[in-house]
């Protein structure tokens, strides 16, 4: 089943609130949906990728924006 995609918008939130924002997403979206999160707090990137490993996610950074992340969970 696809999950669709959802937007988080953690601007202005240290860590850990972007992560948390992002798990909170995770589990309330269908398997295999794609998250786009938008973090400025430069531990973010870092955070979101160490929990992508352990999740087991793909995680991307989007090129197009420096605040913007993209997790694809299973």
């Amino acid at each position: 089943m696809n999950g669709g995609e959802t937007l988080v918008d953690a601007r202005g939130l240290l860590c850990p609130w972007p992560v948390l924002r992002l798990c909170r997403a995770a589990r309330e979206m269908a398997s295999g949906g794609e998250i786009r999160i938008l973090a400025d707090d430069p531990a973010a990137g870092r955070e979101i990728a160490q929990l992508c490993v352990e999740r087991g996610w793909k995680f991307a950074s989007d090129r197009a924006e420096t605040d913007a992340f993209i997790v694809l969970t299973r």
